[in-house]
């Protein structure tokens, strides 16, 4: 039987888990108190996500990978300023990939297209939010769909760049 829940891919992906992220605000998702702790101006703790990096470097040193696209346009938004200063950075640390499609001055080559996971070039998970950034559906969907999602992790690798490179250019924008 496949596996049908987030959860349970991520515990049994193979080879690579790809995630495309199109929100300028994930806030209503969860990290509420480290979201306001970054909005205060706290530093952030050692510790911060440490169980997320754990797991990163459990599946990262079983020679798997693990990266995203996100989809964004500057000036960031305070919440794109805390998940890219704070959790990109932080979970690279554990081997996770980072990529920025910015489409400030270009098109956006995905327009409409919700966010979603790829496991193995398999099983496409299409994540659907409400206004505050929260998650309101998972769905797994058959793999029938698989090449349509591949198509479209591969068009948004193609037009991203890599995110330290990204971050370096525009930290403060």
């Amino acid at each position: 039987m496949e596996p049908k829940t987030l959860g349970e891919l991520f515990d049994t992906f193979d080879r690579e888990a790809f995630r495309l992220e199109t929100l300028a605000d994930y806030s209503g998702s969860g990290n509420v108190d480290a979201y306001q702790a970054f909005l205060s101006g706290m530093s952030q703790p050692d510790d911060y996500n440490e169980s997320w990096i754990s797991e990163l470097r459990n599946h990262t040193q079983r020679g798997r990978r693990i990266y995203r696209v996100h989809i964004l346009s500057r000036p960031l938004t305070p919440y794109l300023r805390f998940e890219l200063g704070w959790g990109y950075r932080k979970n690279a640390t554990g081997g996770e990939e980072f990529f920025i499609l910015d489409v400030t001055d270009k098109p956006n080559p995905l327009t409409g297209v919700d966010d979603f996971w790829l496991f193995d070039e398999r099983t496409p998970v299409v994540m659907r939010y409400d206004g505050t950034g929260a998650v309101t559906e998972r769905e797994t969907l058959s793999l029938d769909r698989t090449q349509e999602f591949i198509s479209l992790r591969d068009t948004a690798l193609e037009h991203a760049e890599p995110f330290p490179a990204w971050w370096e250019k525009h930290a403060g924008s």
